[in-house]
């Protein structure tokens, strides 16, 4: 599930030298419409609901504690047979791990995992999560799922004594209940239904900021793409209630059911683009050549749309996402697009910029950089933080921090990273950004700050 907005068309560095001016377009990704708390318990209830009634798990998965959402953080990874979740260091070896919701001690990490990197580690870090064998969650979307498994870990444990674990088939099952792309038009499973008697409970309107931003990018020539996984009567009761009923006016291209991340990998023979006719997909295109709105489809033959609405050769594209795994990662290794990643930790772990890193002068700064943050995204009390961690090691041993490992992707593959689009709204077009690049430091590409974690002789960092 995913749905996308525009992106921010100007992207300098004062690490390089800027590449010349190309006409550029403008997608980016937006899971973040929907209230995370209200949308978060909701999913986890779509998908505990299948489990319960339709696969016969206990019916105490039901009752969701009101804290119990603190076990939810962005970069775990599930050993599915293990039934156990981790938090991965850059190098793979395991920082912290939890077997169903329950942390485990330094010492029993280091005796199931010591100090080498996890065995799937060359499969997780090229992004590949369709296995049976473990599962990356990376967004607000899928993080209910991870508590769901979690607790599903603890109750097979509290009655049967298990020692592997096979209830991902189920977990699969109750995710095709509640979002096959028939199932909106169906009022099937739990989640759509909910969300079309109730929008406003949990989806959050555009900021005028956003809506004014996306009209100037437009205005000054600029190609806006919106691009989703989510099908199209979906995405239209989203943008409708998030924008607007005129929200078709902010893009010259949609694509829907874009099934990310194989929209950017996939050819075209092996993911042709469709029309669509109230919301129903027609016959598969051997080229696209004009505006509009479509089904599926790869990035291949949008290049090319690209290249003839442009009459440019190579026009440039700045892609923001939310997803790594979905988003940055695969526009950044299959199309070598810029990405801008909307990162929501940066609101729970809020540093300050060094003087020395500034790049514009304070009359351009934007909205956020002087004010105090409000911190809707919580920051993990069981797992820390997002960007960096101690090593596990045996009682009184000297602590060493190191760089999560997905803190070391949002450097490796995105070429800024924000906290929202809002962040960005109010500045110039023609704001010059410093990005992460292997010749410039570590936190370079964060704005408006770096994460608090990532600075130097922080005293108030704390990994416990």
């Amino acid at each position: 599930m995913h749905s996308a907005l525009p992106a921010y068309p100007q992207l300098g560095s004062s690490s390089r030298p800027q590449c010349e001016h190309r006409s550029q377009t403008v997608p980016q990704s937006c899971r973040c419409l929907l209230d995370p708390g209200q949308a978060m318990e909701l999913i986890y209830d779509s998908f505990a609901q299948y489990l319960v009634t339709e696969k016969g798990y206990d019916e105490d998965l039901l009752t969701l504690a009101p804290d119990s959402l603190d076990f939810c953080c962005k970069g775990l990874v599930l050993d599915i047979e293990e039934g156990n979740f981790l938090k991965l260091a850059e190098d793979g070896t395991v920082l912290r791990a939890s077997h169903g919701t329950k942390s485990m001690t330094s010492e029993e990490i280091l005796e199931i995992y010591g100090r080498k990197e996890w065995k799937h580690f060359n499969t997780v870090s090229g992004m590949v999560s369709r296995t049976a064998k473990y599962y990356l969650y990376d967004n607000y979307f899928d993080l209910p799922g991870a508590l769901l498994c979690a607790r599903v870990v603890d109750s097979l444990d509290q009655h049967n004594g298990q020692k592997k674990y096979d209830f991902w088939k189920d977990m699969v099952a109750a995710i095709q209940h509640n979002y096959k792309i028939s199932a909106f038009k169906e009022d099937c499973g739990m989640y759509f239904p909910e969300v079309k008697n109730h929008p406003d409970k949990y989806l959050q309107r555009c900021p005028e900021s956003v809506k004014k931003w996306l009209k100037q990018l437009k205005n000054a020539g600029k190609i806006l793409l919106l691009i989703t996984s989510s099908h199209s009567d979906y995405c239209r009761l989203l943008c409708e209630h998030v924008l607007g009923s005129d929200f078709e006016e902010y893009f010259d291209v949609l694509i829907t059911n874009a099934l990310k991340p194989g929209f950017f990998s996939h050819t075209p023979n092996q993911r042709p683009f469709r029309t669509l006719e109230n919301d129903e997909e027609q016959e598969a295109l051997l080229s696209v050549d004009k505006p509009g709105w479509y089904s599926q489809g790869n990035a291949i033959q949008l290049y090319d749309l690209l290249k003839k609405m442009t009459g440019k050769l190579d026009p440039k594209v700045v892609y923001f996402g939310d997803s790594m795994h979905s988003d940055i990662f695969p526009a950044r290794h299959y199309s070598n697009w810029e990405t801008v990643f909307i990162l929501e930790e940066l609101l729970g772990d809020k540093g300050t910029v060094p003087a020395k890193a500034e790049s514009e002068p304070l009359e351009k700064k934007g909205k956020y950089e002087g004010d105090q943050l409000k911190v809707p995204y919580f920051v993990s009390k069981q797992w820390g933080s997002f960007f960096m961690d101690r090593l596990p090691g045996l009682e009184n041993a000297e602590e060493t921090l190191v760089h999560t490992w997905s803190c070391k992707c949002i450097s490796t593959y995105s070429t800024i990273a924000i906290p929202s689009l809002e962040a960005i709204a109010d500045l110039p077009l023609d704001y010059r950004f410093t990005r992460f690049s292997s010749n410039s430091s570590a936190t370079a590409g964060y704005y408006p700050s770096p994460p608090r974690a990532l600075l130097p002789n922080e005293d108030s960092v704390t990994m416990k």
